[in-house]
């Protein structure tokens, strides 16, 4: 009778953890966010472009003396 039941209690045992074992620990990874980085070198040709341009307006700048429209006097 106590051989029947250690065998019975070992078969219970045995099938309960591998059923509570089954699927394994579930492992969730966070996943790290990948961003492209552009190299430091893409400035772009508008900025170069840019740069001269708005300096010769500021420095060459136009001439806003108009010139005498009164005529000389003889």
């Amino acid at each position: 009778m106590n051989r029947l039941l250690a065998t019975t209690l070992a078969a219970a045992v045995a099938l309960s953890t591998t059923t509570a074992f089954a699927g394994g620990p579930v492992l969730i990874e966070e996943e790290a966010e990948v961003v492209a980085e552009k190299p430091a070198s893409s400035v772009g040709v508008l900025p170069l472009l840019l740069i001269p341009i708005i300096l010769c307006v500021a420095l060459c700048g136009g001439d806003d003396e108009e010139g005498s429209r009164i005529p000389p006097k003889d």
